[in-house]
């Protein structure tokens, strides 16, 4: 009786064992462990490699886990009908019921959820040696069962969809950065992600807030344009706005005064502009990121589908869609949104809606407009008139002031918190 006893707390222990590794090393994070075995870390590597091969792995935890659950029961029954006859198939059966579920079920997963990427550091090791020694019997097995599941069209392996995997990423962002303090990382990190997503017609500089000169103009009105324009780099255009026939930088531009010191009406600023280069509105950041890194270039012309001018981005742009505003000291520094002592923000209407839901965590569809006046001309389906107010999506749109056809300005008064998390 003493060694059934005992033979019965070991299987009971092995129980525990099985329990602890099925969750500690289900549940244990893959990226922390993956930069354990970059640093160096032997028992990490073990993780790793025990999760490249997880049929084999869940296939001995299974089979080692109901080998001892079916030997315990087995035993505790045999004792306690040994000790209370026929009655003990019932004394035997509730309490083995009681102690595997407490002891070895409940107890030893909850511990391992708290302490998931320990335990499985841990219990590596031993685990790997199980799977060495049971893998033939594994294989087996699981080739069987792998035939059946053929037989019954059910698909054994389904491939690896990157939309899905990105929608894992951005969860994992918002999981893993909810403290105050790495809120700006996480939306940092949200950007890149979305760099795919956004195309340069929602960050562009509108052609109407460009810096732009006629190349017609004598040497001295475009020094002076130069020189009290904030930006570095001027598009030139000939006959009309739309014909663009360079873009003169700054730079350029200094260097040929400082040579033609004296006689400045011998410069010809066409010939110091570089080729301008024309992008489609559509087109990706992540891709016109791609491209500015190839051509080494910092500024592109943004066209629609009929070649016409629409504005201009730059690397900044981009950069700024990522980290968020930089500004120096030549910068404009343009009020875009301004919070208000009643919870409502006076907005111009030409701010993106991209950049209000990157600041605020607001949700607004960003599909069908690229600024939060359009987002307000494509819902209402008019143009709206001063003081009229419009609800969308849980907001309150109040327009202020309207400049002919064009909103400029508009009162926002966002859902109340519990709103935005249920949806409205």
């Amino acid at each position: 009786m003493i060694i059934d006893l005992a033979l019965i707390a070991v299987l009971l222990l092995l129980l525990f064992f099985f329990s602890s590794a099925e969750t500690s090393l289900t549940v244990a994070s893959r990226p922390l462990l993956h930069q354990l075995e970059v640093e160096g870390d032997r028992r990490a590597g073990l993780v790793n490699r025990l999760h490249e091969r997880k049929d084999r792995l869940l296939g001995s935890i299974l089979l080692g886990n109901t080998l001892v659950q079916i030997l315990s029961s087995a035993l505790a029954t045999s004792l306690a009908i040994t000790l209370y006859g026929e009655s003990g198939i019932v004394y035997g059966t509730a309490l083995m019921t009681v102690v595997v579920l407490v002891f070895c079920e409940i107890l030893p997963k909850t511990i391992a959820l708290h302490h998931a990427n320990h335990l499985a550091l841990t219990l590596a090791p031993p685990m790997r040696v199980m799977v060495w020694c049971l893998g033939p019997l594994i294989h087996g097995v699981q080739s069987f069962v792998n035939g059946l599941l053929r037989l019954m069209g059910v698909a054994l392996r389904a491939e690896a969809d990157l939309d899905d995997n990105l929608a894992e990423l951005r969860g994992a962002i918002d999981i893993h950065t909810v403290e105050e303090e790495v809120q700006h990382e996480r939306k940092m990190l949200r950007s890149i992600l979305d760099l795919g997503d956004v195309e340069v017609g929602e960050i562009m500089t509108h052609r109407k807030n460009v810096a732009m000169f006629d190349a017609a103009q004598p040497i001295s009105a475009v020094l002076d344009f130069a020189t009290t324009s904030p930006y570095t780099r001027l598009p030139l255009w000939r006959d009309e706005p739309d014909n663009i026939v360079g873009v003169l930088h700054s730079k350029a531009l200094l260097r040929a005064v400082r040579e033609h010191e004296g006689h400045l009406e011998t410069i010809d600023v066409v010939s110091l502009a570089a080729k301008p280069w024309f992008v489609p509105d559509s087109t990706s950041l992540q891709d016109q990121l791609q491209a500015f890194r190839k051509r080494r270039e910092h500024f592109a012309l943004v066209v629609d589908e009929y070649g016409a001018l629409l504005g201009v981005v730059t690397l900044e742009d981009i950069i700024e869609e990522i980290v968020g505003e930089i500004s120096d000291e030549h910068d404009v520094m343009v009020s875009g949104v301004r919070p208000q002592s009643d919870g409502t923000f006076i907005v111009n209407g030409e701010v993106t809606i991209r950049d209000l839901n990157r600041e605020f965590d607001w949700r607004l569809p960003d599909e069908d407009a690229a600024t939060i006046a359009g987002l307000l001309l494509h819902e209402s389906r008019m143009i709206p008139e001063i003081n009229q107010v419009f609800l969308f999506y849980g907001f309150r749109f109040e327009i202020l002031r309207r400049a002919r056809n064009q909103i400029t300005l508009i009162r926002l008064t966002p859902p109340k918190s519990t709103d935005i998390e249920d949806g409205a």
